[in-house]
């Protein structure tokens, strides 16, 4: 199955009094991965996307800090449901797993909020990049 990838610049404001990236900065991390991965597997803006983050969960296994320069994060499909979309992360530096994530977002019907179906489109261009 094939990944997504992106680079993500460490900043200094990503850093806390311990000296490393903060752990609530590693779900902004994978936030900006998911924006770019809209843009660029599903030729999407991620804001004009009727859907939402039902559940996140991070495994920390090392510390990041400023002077990794870099993280990169890995997007595969676990599961692509009806309405939702299971995505397992691994966050690196230096080649290194640093934290892994998984993320379930859910499309939602933008009139009533309840969870609609995965637009054909989307779901088209997720098997096809994944292969799933």
């Amino acid at each position: 199955m094939t990944t997504y990838t992106t680079e993500i610049d460490v900043r200094f404001r990503d850093i806390d009094a311990m000296g490393h990236v903060n752990n609530a900065v590693y779900a902004t991390y994978l936030e900006q991965a998911r924006t770019t991965y809209f843009r660029d597997v599903l030729d999407a803006d991620l804001s004009s996307i009727a859907t939402v983050l039902a559940s996140l969960s991070i495994d920390f296994r090392r510390p990041v800090e400023l002077t990794d320069g870099t993280v990169a994060v890995e997007i595969a499909i676990d599961e692509l449901g009806t309405s939702s979309v299971t995505m397992a992360h691994d966050i690196r530096t230096g080649g290194e797993v640093v934290a892994e994530a998984e993320a379930t977002l859910v499309s939602l019907d933008p009139d009533s909020g309840k969870p609609a179906p995965i637009p054909n489109e989307h779901r088209s261009a997720i098997e096809s990049y994944h292969g799933v």
